[in-house]
């Protein structure tokens, strides 16, 4: 059954909305190699979301309806796209690097991760912003101590996946590629970014149009940056 199919129903107000989510995900990785690109992509993203569960759970979010909602759309976005290349369909542009070269031996597990982060921070985050508003009947501005909140939280993680991801003493080398690749992306830029495209979003969402060339500019721009981020550094 589709992911899409299967949250239909859940009830988003309770907190206890993430849950599906992360039991979606606990089968992924389960169902695929630890080594497949996208694997290693969702294992990070089952840590932030069990973590933001946590802090939702234990009422470190004011509004605990507004953060679960978020979450929870905010990974839809993933879910769907892994449902769809399961069912033979195209992954957005966003995605596309990461789906193309998940099996690639010449890319490295930090690569893969950050390239995940990277399509689900600068295009799905500011889509789940724009969802969640609609299913609250709110508007961005709302939600910004929600999402300022994630982003914390998915800063402390990606400064953990790092260290556990890092090659070796190699990377404090300037000539490593890794290093000059890890220099050119930044979480913060693209939390930014991503607010940016929300409010930005929501402003259009009376003009049609304009909403879905902006979403589609977005969705290639992002991609440009994955593809840059999983270049091989090793030869296969």
């Amino acid at each position: 059954m589709a992911y899409t199919a299967q949250t239909q129903d859940i009830q988003l107000g309770p907190f206890t909305a993430v849950d599906p989510v992360v039991d979606r995900m606990r089968a992924i990785r389960s169902a695929w190699h630890p080594a497949d690109g996208v694997a290693v992509f969702n294992r990070v993203y089952l840590t932030v979301t069990e973590e933001i569960g946590r802090a939702i759970e234990s009422g470190s979010f004011a509004d605990r309806r507004a953060a679960a909602t978020l979450d929870v759309r905010f990974a839809q976005r993933y879910l769907e796209v892994v449902d769809a290349v399961a069912a033979g369909g195209r992954a957005p542009a966003c995605w596309r690097p990461l789906f193309h070269y998940r099996r690639h031996p010449g890319v490295r597990p930090l690569q893969f991760a950050l390239a995940g982060i990277n399509a689900h921070i600068g295009h799905d985050l500011a889509l789940a912003v724009v969802d969640t508003c609609r299913t609250l009947e709110c508007a961005p501005a709302d939600l910004e101590d929600e999402f300022d909140r994630v982003g914390d939280v998915l800063v402390l993680l990606e400064e953990r996946i790092r260290e556990e991801l890092m090659p070796g003493p190699d990377l404090l080398e300037i000539a490593d590629p890794l290093t000059h690749l890890l220099g050119c992306w930044s979480l913060d830029r693209a939390r930014d970014g991503a607010w940016f495209a929300a409010r930005s979003l929501w402003q259009l969402r009376r003009l049609p149009d304009l909403a879905e060339e902006f979403t589609e500019r977005l969705d290639r721009s992002v991609g440009l940056v994955g593809r840059m981020l999983l270049t091989p550094l090793a030869r296969p």
